[in-house]
């Protein structure tokens, strides 16, 4: 055995021995308290948090949260197998010819990316972000809000957002932007919504924060389907979310989508959502009051309410869930809007109408099993972005 060894061997010995004295006899040992983040670091309790926030390898291996989408968007992989494309800058000056480092740049590529961001940024668009396929776009680790303009997804498939604070998002007046590998092309006034969906397939927004926008805080519209909208947090807004634009837009007869694990609260008004056609599972969110109704709809739309816990307004004209619009009521009660396991407190009351549909087995494929509205507010504790530390879980 070499000197080196020996010092070793030696040095540790003593420090033992110095740890062994300083404690006295039958005194164990007192080790730090556990941290506040510490203590919290595996809190994940749903189906989706559960398949990766607990690990500490997270930042090692992010394209493992592709494998973690539920519901109709299940499958849906985003940028997993591209390469990671960092933003390095806020910018947004030239939406016709975006710089590399920006989060536009990446956004446009015609390749799949996992887009992620250098540090906390706050990315102010000039004009709506029109989105590529097969992209993930991944705030977590760094503090990133994206204000002023919203984030346009048409025509596309295989999406992800995740961790990001769309909030303040208004109206823009269009012109030339890029949306694609090709040359950018002209495009009207926005909406103003913090995401459009419009012919979308295969989308997954989960951990987002949503507030104060122009018009819709999330849009899926125009034959979109396969969404899951999870784990978001929404505020400070009165046209919600809206499934389904127009009551002519018969294309949407097909779309199917899934609304779980979401916070609704601090005055939002209406539209958690409102539904047209299509075929919809509510499932284990929580509702902290509104203003006009939770939950609504037009045209025959399916909803299944799973789980929910609905605490209604104190306004005692304000307790119904449910508003069916656009048809007597003769016709209106015949939708299958069907309530199980749901929670009503405050004198919420939730009107069923219809009966238990025959699901398809695409219908069924895309259930996510509904826990006891009791469970919600655990379920959606972490609801909204998450403060993420590489090293740490989530």
């Amino acid at each position: 055995m070499g000197v080196k060894h020996c010092c070793c061997i030696l040095y540790f010995t003593l420090a033992l021995v110095t740890l062994v004295q300083a404690v006295h006899p039958g005194q164990e040992i007192e080790l730090p308290p556990p941290t506040r983040r510490s203590m919290q670091a595996c809190e994940a309790v749903n189906i989706m948090d559960k398949c990766w926030r607990c690990k500490a390898d997270w930042a090692d291996n992010r394209q493992a949260m592709a494998d973690c989408a539920q519901g109709f968007a299940k499958g849906t992989t985003g940028g997993k197998g591209g390469d990671v494309y960092v933003v390095t800058s806020e910018a947004d000056d030239d939406p016709a010819n975006p710089k590399e480092g920006t989060l536009r740049f990446g956004v446009t590529q015609g390749r799949p990316l996992w887009i992620t961001f250098e540090k906390d940024m706050v990315i102010s668009l000039t004009q709506e972000l029109v989105v590529a396929s097969d992209k993930t776009i991944d705030g977590r680790g760094a503090k990133v809000e994206i204000i002023n303009g919203g984030l346009t997804l048409m025509d596309v498939k295989n999406i992800i957002i995740s961790n990001i604070n769309v909030h303040d998002v208004v109206e823009l007046p269009g012109g030339m932007i890029k949306s694609g590998d090709g040359p950018a092309t002209m495009r009207q006034k926005s909406d103003g919504d913090c995401i459009t969906v419009s012919g979308g397939k295969q989308v997954w927004i989960d951990h987002c924060s949503f507030s104060k926008a122009f018009d819709g805080l999330v849009d899926v519209t125009l034959g979109s389907s396969h969404v899951t909208v999870s784990n978001c947090k929404f505020t400070q807004h009165s046209k919600v979310m809206l499934l389904g634009a127009d009551d002519g837009h018969h294309q949407d007869k097909n779309m199917v989508v899934t609304v779980a694990f979401n916070m609704f609260t601090d005055n939002c008004d209406q539209r958690m959502p409102r539904c047209r056609f299509g075929f919809f599972q509510v499932v284990n969110n929580n509702y902290d009051r509104w203003g006009t109704y939770a939950i609504g709809g037009s045209s025959a739309p399916t909803i299944l309410s799973q789980g929910n816990r609905f605490l209604a307004p104190d306004d005692a004209a304000k307790k119904n869930v449910c508003v069916r619009a656009d048809a007597p009521e003769s016709e209106s009660m015949t939708w299958n809007w069907r309530t199980e396991k749901d929670v009503l407190e405050n004198g919420a009351v939730f009107v069923p109408s219809g009966s238990d549909p025959s699901l398809t087995g695409e219908q069924q494929a895309g259930m996510i099993q509904a826990e006891p509205g009791e469970n919600t507010p655990k379920l959606t504790a972490s609801a909204g972005v998450l403060a993420c530390s590489p090293g740490s879980p989530c």
